[in-house]
C-alpha cells in the first residue's frame, strides 16, 4: 500500500511540474484538449494506460 500512495504521491508532483513551469503552455494544451472529440480523448487515455502497463510489467 505504501508503494501506491508513494506512486501517487510522484505522479502529482509530476503532473504539478507543467503548469507550475510553463502555465501558458499548460492553458494552450489545455485548449487543445478541449476541441478535441471523445473518441480522440479516450483513444490518448486507452494508449496511456497500455503505455503504463507495458512500462509497469517491464520495470516490476
Amino acid at each position: 500500500m505504501s508503494s501506491l500512495v508513494a506512486a501517487l504521491a510522484l505522479m502529482l508532483v509530476i503532473e504539478g511540474l507543467v503548469p507550475f513551469l510553463a502555465p501558458a503552455a499548460w492553458r494552450e494544451t489545455f485548449r487543445r484538449i478541449i476541441e478535441m472529440r471523445d473518441g480522440q480523448i479516450r483513444f490518448i487515455g486507452a494508449a496511456s494506460i497500455a503505455g503504463g502497463a507495458l512500462l509497469y510489467l517491464f520495470v516490476a
